[in-house]
């Protein structure tokens, strides 16, 4: 994919949130340094979400390509 196919793609993105000891803190994988926090799962994934759009517009602004989201999440069961 070239930069011009990219424009207005619609991405989606893994997202991480763990429980921190003041509140959340999310991240994105496929974007290092794409990170937010906030006092509620509710708020961290507003906050993330907003994180990623500026992400993604700086790295359009200085002419990176846009990483393909990868990522994959999987919940595995087992015995505690």
């Amino acid at each position: 994919m070239n930069k011009l196919e990219q424009i207005g793609k619609q991405m989606r993105y893994a997202v991480v949130i763990e429980q921190a000891a003041a509140g959340y803190s999310a991240y994105v994988p496929d974007l290092p340094g794409c990170i937010a926090s906030g006092s509620s799962v509710d708020e961290v994934e507003g906050l993330i979400h907003d994180a990623i759009e500026f992400h993604l517009e700086g790295m359009k602004a200085d002419g990176l390509l846009i990483p393909r989201p990868v990522s994959k999440v999987e919940y595995m069961e087992v015995a505690a």
